[in-house]
């Protein structure tokens, strides 16, 4: 006796799930929230955009000045994760402004920072993800710093992890260049679904990497951490436009099972 085929999900445009769709329960399999009530932290990014943050228990009251700017006194809620012993993924769903999400990954161990800022564009354009994001390298003020600034990797090249954010969700990455990763649904609302996207891969310490792709077929972008050490897990966020169009942020997180990686043996990706 053999077991029946599986059906694939139908790929037709009508049948491609929105964001929030395929966001419910992404987060099942996250790491547990840490709370940051107390903390303050001040950053200073490379390009010297300055930033700090007074953390109470669900909210974080913070400004910039910089690349980017907010008053004084500006509130809005914030998610934390201690990825490691001495890693915190800090999350700002800004309802300051609308359609923004500011994320950073910053080090007690060696005071190195980085953050994403992630923007949903006003219209759609061709060719282009709606979402964009901005990344910078900085440190914690004060602080004596140490390790590698966090940048640009090529690491993650070649790579092919599956990704199990809950019962119901698993997704396979393959990592093609240093532009761009290829993603499948193998179980979940868009299975049988994929495509190809823009990403980022920085690397932010040893084998932890911030991986972030913006879509193209929908107005999504996400912010991601990899522990590729010894935990192979993964923490991150979407920020993007639900299905009736409004700006929506969702957490995410799970594990990661590396299944495969090559390596090229003259010409490289870019």
């Amino acid at each position: 006796m053999t077991d029946a085929p599986l059906t694939p999900a139908t790929t037709d445009d009508e049948e491609w799930r929105t964001y929030d769709e395929f966001a419910a329960g992404i987060d099942t399999f996250r790491l547990p929230n840490l709370a940051l009530a107390g903390t303050r932290l001040g950053v200073t990014l490379s390009d010297g955009t300055t930033l700090d943050f007074a953390f109470g228990t669900d909210a974080v009251t913070w400004s910039a000045a910089g690349a980017i700017t907010t008053a004084t006194g500006t509130r809005d809620p914030y998610d934390a994760v201690a990825v490691r012993d001495s890693v915190v993924f800090v999350n700002l769903p800004l309802t300051s402004i609308e359609g923004e999400a500011l994320t950073l990954v910053y080090s007690t161990a060696t005071q190195r920072v980085s953050v994403v800022h992630s923007v949903i564009g006003e219209q759609d354009s061709s060719g282009t993800p709606r979402v964009k994001q901005t990344f910078w390298a900085g440190t914690i003020d004060g602080q004596s710093v140490s390790g590698s600034e966090p940048g640009p990797s090529r690491d993650l090249i070649g790579k092919r992890n599956l990704y199990r954010y809950s019962p119901e969700h698993l997704y396979e990455h393959i990592y093609v260049s240093s532009q761009r990763y290829a993603w499948q649904c193998l179980e979940g609302v868009q299975r049988g679904h994929g495509d190809m996207d823009l990403s980022t891969v920085w690397k932010f310490d040893d084998g932890l990497y911030l991986f972030c792709f913006r879509e193209f077929r929908i107005a999504v972008a996400s912010v991601w951490l990899h522990d590729l050490g010894y935990d192979l897990r993964t923490t991150g966020i979407f920020l993007g436009l639900n299905g009736s169009g409004e700006s929506e942020h969702s957490r995410a997180g799970g594990h990661i099972y590396p299944i495969g990686s090559v390596a090229y043996p003259d010409a490289q990706p870019v």
